[in-house]
């Protein structure tokens, strides 16, 4: 019996070490995430600590709920073809801010992928740094591809829609997506993460300026099955910024209102809209994508054209045959410049806009010449005679009254 009863002790014994060396690992196996408070605003930091298994790397993936729309088009040369895809893709679902923080053991690695400058790529930066491990977010969004053609853009079409892709291709081609979206690995990437021995960690985040309000999400992944459950946070806009959802930026509207202001009144002095000044600034002050600010402009310069072609009209100084018959061929380049907008990248949308600005300033340089000036005292008579009439014809206007 008492055999029997040492025996019926050391199997508890060993259920128990089972079951305190399973509840162990379970701790160790688990990661703990913190975030300093729950409400930010644009400009604050995130401070991120929390706890790993010691010995183990982690990494961040911090994402706005807020999507926006981002395409780009696949014209670089198939090395093994020597053919030019021109596949355009297209999604609906990347992320409106978007960054995933690394060990700062892996700076070297990331320092060797951003040294690379625009040929840079997500795909190398996420194998060489580990970082693959914490692209969420962004592998579950669906893109969609047509193959596009010359002919098919001046239809207004992106062309022939193809099949839709499987989850490794979602995956795959979200990638050159966010590099798209955000164009320098510093805006995606950044080694920060500071690991104590003991699997602790800390961590800080620095919210840009123009951070959409609403919901966040963060998640800490030290491989594809170990991740921590989902945290949240949210940030404030205060009551001067405006988030505008197809460029996925909140902005202080009070700055755009006085810049197109002054841009509007120097703009229709020159005859136009201002639209071609706005464009650029709009692009270098608030870091709005191109093809957001081209689209954008066209109804700003809408108004400013109204009240343009209301004033020029009072004074007389219309041609309305001229105005017409250029304006019936603009309607021509109107309908096709969006979708070539849409299948160029910022660098070629701005070596195009650079040289049309060079252009049309070395043409009205040129008209300021003396020689130029003499060649036209004609022109100078007409506009003369069209001021005399305005005078006469608001002279009478006000004897009437």
């Amino acid at each position: 019996m008492k055999g029997y009863f040492l025996l019926l002790l050391f199997v508890i014994f060993l259920c128990s070490n089972y079951v305190f060396a399973q509840e162990e690992q379970a701790q160790v196996d688990k990661i703990i995430l913190n975030l300093d408070k729950q409400v930010y605003r644009g400009g604050e930091v995130v401070k991120i600590t929390g706890k790993v298994p010691p010995g183990r790397p982690v990494y961040i993936e911090i994402a706005s709920e807020k999507k926006v729309q981002v395409g780009r088009l696949d014209a670089r040369r198939d090395p093994d073809t020597g053919k030019i895809p021109y596949i355009f893709y297209l999604s609906k679902d990347i992320p409106a801010l978007y960054m995933i923080l690394m060990p700062k053991e892996v700076e070297s690695a990331y320092n060797i992928e951003k040294a690379k400058d625009k040929d840079w790529s997500v795909s190398r930066m996420l194998l060489t740094t580990g970082a693959d491990v914490a692209y969420i977010t962004p592998a579950k969004a669906k893109v969609e591809r047509w193959q596009a053609s010359i002919l098919a853009t001046i239809l207004g079409s992106r062309g022939t829609k193809l099949e839709p892709l499987d989850e490794k291709g979602n995956r795959r081609q979200s990638m050159p997506l966010i590099k798209t979206r955000f164009r320098w690995p510093e805006r995606v990437f950044s080694p920060t993460i500071k690991i104590n021995e003991d699997g602790t960690f800390e961590a800080e985040y620095r919210l840009p300026e123009n951070a959409p309000g609403g919901t966040y999400t963060v998640i800490a992944a030290v491989d594809y099955t170990l991740r921590s459950e989902v945290q949240t946070f949210k940030v404030d806009l205060p009551w001067y910024k405006v988030y505008f959802p197809k460029a996925g930026v909140s902005l202080n509207a009070i700055g755009p209102f006085l810049l197109a202001v002054a841009v509007c009144t120097f703009g229709v002095t020159m005859g136009a809209g201002g639209g071609f000044i706005l464009n650029p600034l709009l692009i270098f002050i608030y870091g709005i994508p191109h093809t957001i600010v081209a689209g954008s402009v066209m109804p700003t310069v809408l108004f400013s054209q109204a009240s343009g072609v209301y004033n020029y009209s009072r004074i007389k100084f219309i041609s309305w045959k001229l105005g017409v018959g250029v304006g019936l061929a603009m309607m021509v380049g109107g309908f096709i410049g969006p979708k070539l907008t849409e299948m160029i990248t910022l660098e070629q949308y701005k070596f195009l806009f650079g040289w049309v600005l060079i252009i049309l300033a070395a043409i009205m340089l040129w008209q300021t010449t003396p020689g130029y000036i003499a060649k036209n005292q004609k022109e100078q008579a007409i506009l003369k005679e069209f001021r005399r009439r305005a005078e006469e014809a608001a002279a009478k206007k006000r004897e009437k009254k």
